[in-house]
């Protein structure tokens, strides 16, 4: 791939948001006009600093994209078993984006438009119209370990742009269906969340970390690749990662980081530790049919999930 993919760190606190995500958005010469779909982190119901990306950062970006766009929305999906638009309530996302003039939007009421890919297993997704209709995406992801993943960040969030709540039968061809929509939507601008990061037990249970820190980048898969030497992670180890890497020849040579020194952020974050319930789920992952079988079962599920919370409260407590 010719050209180098520059990353630029930024050393930021909530008190100077709006001058780093202006710095920010300079730095990718972002053509702020037209209308904008911002798609944040919200991986549950209440706002988590570390898995949930920070409403301030949300209603600093949206008050400074406001300046020229024509329309500023905040697009995130359902979740497998609560609702985006409770989650944006109770996250206080909802009231960010209206008070700095933007609207929230779930993507699973709005209508859905199918497009289809050339993947072997994945050949066709649906999207939502609005989204399909922007002029730009900016992708507003956390920066995290995953239970299942062991890293979270830009590539990732994308998932959640499918607005069927059964997006998780996908699991199986996980990185085919990242790379799809990596490579067709294209975000514009990338800006992560790492004012609070999360290590452990990431997306949801982790331990918060403050880093402080605000990333930018044109290239979605080269900050997470920037994001991860922060976290001391070995990015050629996340097969998403890894795949897309391949597939669009990018290698490690061709990224630039620059602004705030990365080796003054650097950090061994303590990854994910698998119990019972995560490695039973990575196995039932593996295999396209037994996702189904398993997911599509919402009593059965509901089951499950009181079974985990139990088996996780008892391992907690011996």
């Amino acid at each position: 791939m010719s050209g180098k993919k520059e990353v630029i760190l930024l050393k930021a606190k909530e008190s100077n948001l709006s001058e780093i995500l202006r710095e920010a958005l300079s730095f990718t010469g972002f053509k702020n006009r037209g209308k904008i779909v911002i798609k944040p982190n919200i991986c549950m119901p209440q706002y988590v600093p570390g898995a949930v990306t920070n409403p301030l950062l949300l209603y600093s970006l949206v008050e400074l994209l406001r300046e020229n766009a024509e329309e500023v929305i905040v697009g995130e999906s359902d979740g497998y078993n609560y609702s985006c638009s409770l989650a944006f309530k109770k996250t206080g996302i909802e009231a960010a984006v209206k008070k700095a003039g933007g609207r929230t939007l779930n993507f699973s009421e709005d209508k859905f438009v199918q497009v289809r890919f050339r993947e072997p297993h994945v050949k066709k997704l649906i999207l939502p119209k609005t989204l399909l209709e922007a002029d730009a995406l900016i992708d507003a992801p956390v920066m995290k370990t995953h239970e299942f993943t062991v890293y979270s960040g830009a590539i990732k969030n994308l998932f959640g742009l499918i607005p069927d709540r059964r997006r998780i039968f996908l699991h199986p061809y996980f990185n085919e269906v990242l790379f799809s929509l990596f490579s067709f939507l294209k975000p514009k601008v990338t800006i992560m969340d790492a004012l609070t990061a999360m290590e452990k037990n990431g997306p949801t249970r982790g331990t918060p970390v403050k880093t402080s820190l605000v990333l930018s980048s044109k290239c979605p898969l080269a900050l997470d690749i920037v994001a991860t030497k922060i976290m001391g992670i070995d990015w050629k180890e996340i097969n998403h990662l890894n795949y897309i890497a391949g597939k669009i020849e990018l290698k490690e040579e061709d990224i630039k980081a620059v602004g705030y020194s990365l080796t003054k952020v650097r950090r061994k974050f303590a990854l994910p530790l698998a119990d019972l319930p995560v490695r039973l789920q990575h196995e039932i992952f593996k295999h396209s049919f037994l996702t189904k079988a398993v997911f599509c079962n919402s009593d059965l599920i509901k089951i499950f999930q009181k079974l985990l919370t139990y088996y996780r409260k008892l391992s907690e407590a011996i």
